[in-house]
C-alpha cells in the first residue's frame, strides 16, 4: 500500500483503528478492550456482562477523576463503540436469542496491539529476529530449487555441520545459549505467539466479508438457481483454496495432532523452568498459549459452520418464494382455462409446434480410437541401498473419511437419526480428535444424510491415545449434540 497523502488522509478518517487512536476516550477504549477481550483471549460476551464490567471500570475512574467524568451509561458507550462511525465493536446476536453479544473487530485489536508496543522495553533483541529471517530464506530457496545437484549440495552441507556438532556433543563440548539468547528468543516467541491470536480474528471477519457477499449476490441475482449455486461455492472455494484459507488449514491440521499438542505442552514447560526466562515474569497465560490458539481457532471454525448453515437457511428461502411464484403462475392458468371452458375465444388459442424425429445417422458419429499403451523397456531391476530413516511411512495419520460416511450411512439404514456420539460407540474412535474433526466436516457437507448441532444438549465423546511415553490413555471431548438425520 503506497503511504501518499490521499491514502493517508483516507485512512485517518476511515479506519477504525486510526479513529480509535484519535479518539478523545482512547484511553478507557484500549484499556477496558484489552482487559476484558484481548489479555484473556475471550471472543464473545454478552452485552450485560460486558456493560456490567464497563460500569465498575466507570465507578472506579469517577472515583479518581471526579464525578463529571464519562457522564454516559455502560451500555451507552458499548452501543456507540460498535456503531458504523467508530467500528471497534461488532455487534450482533446469536440464533435462537435476543440478547445482543459483542466481539471486538479487528481493526480495534491492531490498534491495542501497536500501543503495546509503545511502551520501553528493557531488553530488545535482534539476534533471533535475524536467525529466523536467514531460516525463512533458506527454507524458501530449498524450497523452490528445482537443480537436483545444488538440492543435494545444500543437503550435504547440513549433514556435514549436524555431524560436527554431534562429534563436539560426543567429545564434552555442549554449548548452550546465553542468558540473552534466551531472553531474545523467547520474546519473539511470545510476540508471534500473540500476533497469531490477532490474525484469527482477521481471518473470521474475511470469512463473514465472504457471505455478506454472497447473500447480496442472492438477492440482487436474476439468472437460474443452478448457476447461482455454481458460483457461491465457486466464491466459497476460492477463499477456501486461497493463500490465507491454505495456511490457515494447513496451521489447523498442525495444530489439531496430539502429539504436537503434548509436545507443545513440554517444550513450553520446559522453556519456562529456565532461570533467565523466569527473570522476565512471563504472562502465566504464555504457559497454555497452544490452548488459546486451539479456542480461537474452534471459535473461527464454528463462525464458518454458522455461516455455511445461515446460507443453506437462506437459500431455502429463496427457493420456498420460487415455488410459490410457480404454483401462482399454475394457478393462474388453471383459473384462466376454466373461464374459456364454456365460453371459448374464436380462433386459435395457442400454437404448439409440430412434433418431429431428429436423424442422426450412423456415419455421423466418430470412430472408436484406441488408447495408447505405453511401451515398458525390459530393464533388469537392481536392488539399491540407502540409509533412510523410513520411520516416518509408518507413523502418518490418515483418516478415511468415506468409511466414516459409509458408517453414518449404515447406521441410518434402520433409523432416522444418529447422534455423532452413538456413531463412536457403535464404531470407536481409533485416530483421536482428528477423526472427531473428520465427523464434523461431514456434518457441514450435503449428501444422503444431514446433519443439526443441538446447542442445549451436551454429549461427552471418549478414545484412547497413546502418550509420549508408550503409555494408553483416555481423552475425553465434551461438545454440543451433533445429530444425522438421513435425507431419503
Amino acid at each position: 500500500m503506497p503511504l501518499d497523502y490521499p491514502t493517508l488522509d483516507a485512512l485517518r478518517t476511515r479506519h477504525p483503528a486510526w479513529r480509535l487512536l484519535r479518539s478523545d476516550h482512547a484511553p478507557l477504549a484500549v484499556s477496558f478492550l484489552h482487559r476484558v477481550f484481548v489479555a484473556p483471549n475471550v471472543r464473545v460476551l454478552a452485552a450485560p456482562v460486558l456493560a456490567e464490567a464497563l460500569e465498575d471500570e466507570l465507578y472506579a475512574l469517577r472515583e479518581q477523576l471526579g464525578d463529571g467524568a464519562f457522564p454516559k451509561r455502560g451500555l451507552e458507550y458499548l452501543n456507540d463503540w460498535a456503531s458504523a462511525e467508530k467500528g471497534w465493536l461488532r455487534k450482533f446476536y446469536l440464533q435462537g436469542s435476543d440478547e445482543p453479544q459483542f466481539d471486538l473487530t479487528p481493526a480495534a485489536e491492531k490498534a491495542i496491539a501497536w500501543l503495546a508496543t509503545l511502551t520501553e522495553r528493557s531488553f530488545v533483541g535482534t539476534e533471533s529476529r535475524l536467525l529466523t529471517l536467514f531460516e525463512l530464506l533458506r527454507q524458501m530457496g530449498e524450497g523452490s530449487e528445482t537443480d537436483p545437484n545444488k538440492r543435494l549440495a545444500e543437503l550435504h552441507a547440513r549433514r556435514s555441520q549436524i555431524d560436527e556438532e554431534i562429534a563436539r556433543v560426543e567429545g564434552g563440548d555442549v554449548r548452550l545459549l546465553d542468558d540473552a539468547g534466551l531472553k531474545d528468543r523467547f520474546q519473539q516467541f511470545v510476540q508471534m505467539a500473540r500476533d497469531l491470536l490477532t490474525d484469527f480474528r482477521e481471518v473470521e471477519q474475511n470469512f463473514r466479508l465472504l457471505d455478506l457477499h454472497v447473500r447480496e449476490r442472492i438477492a440482487l441475482w436474476d439468472g437460474s438457481k443452478g448457476e447461482l449455486i455454481e458460483e457461491i461455492m465457486g466464491e466459497r472455494d476460492a477463499i477456501t483454496d486461497s493463500d490465507q484459507g491454505s495456511s490457515f488449514r494447513a496451521f489447523w491440521d498442525f495444530l489439531m495432532s496430539s502429539r504436537r499438542q503434548e509436545e507443545l505442552s513440554e517444550r513450553l514447560d520446559r522453556v519456562l523452568t529456565l532461570p533467565a526466562i523466569v527473570e522476565m515474569r512471563p504472562d502465566a497465560r504464555t504457559r497454555r498459549i497452544h490452548y488459546d490458539w486451539l479456542q480461537a481457532g474452534e471459535h473461527t471454525q464454528r463462525t464458518v459452520a454458522q455461516l455455511s448453515q445461515q446460507l443453506r437457511r437462506f437459500l431455502d428461502d429463496q427457493a420456498w418464494l420460487e415455488n410459490r411464484r410457480i404454483m401462482d403462475i399454475l394457478r393462474g392458468v388453471e383459473t384462466k382455462a376454466l373461464s374459456l371452458r364454456d365460453a371459448p375465444p374464436p380462433g386459435a388459442v395457442m400454437e404448439i409446434d409440430t412434433a418431429s424425429a431428429d436423424i442422426e445417422l450412423p456415419m455421423e458419429r466418430p470412430l472408436y480410437q484406441p488408447a495408447l499403451r505405453p511401451i515398458i523397456a525390459n530393464v533388469a531391476i537392481e536392488t539399491g541401498e540407502a540409509d533412510l530413516d523410513d520411520s516416518a511411512l509408518y507413523t502418518q495419520i490418515v483418516v478415511d473419511r468415506a468409511r466414516l460416511a459409509s458408517h453414518i450411512r449404515r447406521c441410518l439404514q434402520d433409523r432416522k437419526q444418529v447422534t455423532l456420539a452413538e456413531l463412536t460407540v457403535s464404531q470407536p474412535i481409533t485416530h483421536g480428535l482428528a477423526e472427531l474433526v473428520a465427523y464434523l466436516e461431514l456434518s457441514a457437507e450435503t449428501g444422503s444424510f444431514r446433519a443439526a448441532v443441538d446447542e442445549t444438549l451436551a454429549d461427552t465423546i471418549e478414545w484412547q491415545a497413546i502418550d509420549a511415553n508408550g503409555t494408553t490413555i483416555a481423552k475425553r471431548a465434551t461438545m454440543p449434540r451433533v445429530i444425522f438425520t438421513r435425507l431419503k
